[in-house]
């Protein structure tokens, strides 16, 4: 009879060591974003986060379409918000050194379901805020797969002189890979 008891406590102290580690790593990830670490469910936090990464030159909504004018976009990576049903998604914009202009989901291909798996500019780097890895500006949109900005290929947008168009269908059919985006568990 001991043993059985015995035998029924392990279980229940596994399972109370396992809700102390998952109460340790949700204090660890809270006291992380309230000093500035990963974003928090905060409106206003996400909201102050979001205009410092956004670009200066808006983009438009047309039709549904995000429409980005051209001449604003430069070495330096600009965030395009965009709604989509309901869906907050966002898109990078930057000048690679070879003068092309490079677009991408500001979600990691990996990482996207996480909700921290969104990039960050420092110097030259798009850092991922979830896995930490790190890309430079000549990565984005060349490959699919792997650990890297979500690209948005030139069959996905339409790049004019003065403009780069992704369309409201493409958004739309993108915009699963956002159900989780710069949320905090």
């Amino acid at each position: 009879m001991t043993k059985q008891i015995t035998a029924g406590r392990k279980p229940a102290r596994k399972a109370v060591s396992a809700i102390l580690f998952t109460l340790a790593v949700t204090f660890a990830l809270t006291a992380c974003s309230a000093s500035g670490g990963a974003p928090s469910e905060n409106p206003a936090g996400a909201a102050e986060q979001q205009s410092t990464q956004q670009a200066s030159g808006q983009a438009a909504v047309q039709d549904g379409d995000l429409v980005i004018p051209a001449s604003n976009v430069t070495e330096q990576a600009a965030f395009y918000p965009v709604v989509v049903d309901g869906t907050k998604m966002e898109v990078i914009a930057v000048k690679a050194p070879d003068g092309t202009i490079r677009t991408a989901f500001n979600t990691c291909q990996v990482c996207y379901d996480s909700g921290r798996g969104y990039y960050e500019q420092s110097g030259d780097l798009l850092i991922c805020q979830n896995c930490g890895n790190k890309f430079s500006m000549d990565r984005v949109e060349v490959e699919a797969g792997g650990c890297n900005p979500w690209p948005i290929f030139a069959q996905d947008k339409t790049v004019k002189e003065e403009s780069i168009t992704v369309s409201y269908d493409f958004l739309k059919k993108s915009k699963d890979i956002f159900a989780n985006w710069k949320r905090t568990y």
